[in-house]
């Protein structure tokens, strides 16, 4: 199939794009290289740079005509989302409409629109906010605490009206905090990249406030696994992905610490305002309905991430 991906140069996209051109499926990207980069482009991609809010994006779907859309492009710093809602609802709501308006419009023309789907990279935590059931379930109230999290949720609205009206098949994947090779350190809120870039430099690290906070962190390749099922099953809907467990931030450092063997200190600095203390993901009915569960466990996940930054850093 032709398949096109937003945000395909970016941390998540890269890896997704990887896939599937070793599946053998024509990929599109169109990214604007804002945190992307080309140095992870497939090079059997083909690869237009572009914002997802320019008119330009009609000539890309006219011309290509994918059957289907994997959407991960999006301003993704929930810090930024606050100090300026206006700027990144643009990108998060309108942006996205833009992709999904002309992917209704070829859609409508393809004789084969049978097989066409629109999967959409979501986020649970930023959605969920400071969840009274945890792990959290997709049926639990979404009270977002972040501009970001409000615009992934909108979104999330905009493609079952999608599905409704236009009988569009979507899938929304709900991600808990994402790690793994290719994670930007500078433009990403990922703590992981941002401890193993610092050790590595022999720069010292700070937590926020306690670390006692607590993520559910997924591993990149999982995350990948499950855009693909999703991509494949005749499945509609929201799943969260994630691992269902908890782990806080001292566990993070102390852990990379010592796969690193770094004597930096531990050291805390007053914590960020607003942020959450907790975010955990049930992930039951992605294992029921896409047969998908996560295969690398932290300490296997976060191994490869190291050894990734530490190759980086030797070129």
């Amino acid at each position: 199939m032709k398949i096109l991906v937003t945000g395909g140069a970016g941390f998540i996209g890269s890896h997704l794009v990887d896939r599937l051109v070793k599946e053998r499926h024509k990929v599109i990207v169109i990214d604007n290289l804002s945190t992307g980069s080309k140095k992870n482009l497939n090079p059997k991609a083909k690869f237009y740079k572009l914002d997802i809010r320019n008119p330009k994006v009609s000539d890309v779907f006219k011309k290509e005509k994918p059957e289907a859309v994997f959407h991960l492009a999006a301003q993704i710093d929930l810090r930024k989302s606050v100090e300026n809602p206006v700027e990144d609802a643009k990108i998060n709501i309108l942006g996205s409409l833009n992709i999904l308006q002309n992917f209704i419009r070829i859609n409508q023309l393809n004789p084969r629109k049978s097989v066409s789907k629109f999967i959409f990279t979501s986020t649970g935590g930023a959605i969920y906010g400071d969840a009274d059931i945890i792990p959290t379930p997709e049926t639990y109230p979404e009270m977002p605490l972040s501009p970001y999290g409000v615009e992934k949720l909108v979104f999330d609205k905009y493609l079952n009206y999608y599905y409704k009206v236009f009988g569009l098949p979507y899938v929304s994947l709900r991600l808990s905090n994402v790690y793994g090779p290719r994670q930007n350190s500078k433009g990403e809120a990922g703590v992981i990249a941002i401890f193993c870039d610092k050790m590595l430099g022999n720069k010292q690290p700070i937590i926020n406030g306690s670390g006692k906070q607590t993520r559910d962190y997924v591993y990149v390749d999982d995350v990948v696994e499950a855009g693909i099922l999703a991509f494949k099953k005749k499945k509609i809907g929201i799943f969260n992905i994630g691992t269902a467990q908890e782990t806080d931030v001292n566990t993070i450092f102390r852990k990379i610490r010592k796969l690193i063997n770094s004597d930096c200190k531990e050291i805390h600095v007053p914590e960020k305002p607003g942020e959450q203390k907790t975010s955990c993901l049930d992930c039951s009915k992605a294992k029921k309905e896409l047969g998908w569960q996560p295969r690398y466990d932290l300490d296997k996940g976060l191994k490869e991430t190291v050894e990734w930054f530490k190759n980086k850093l030797a070129y």
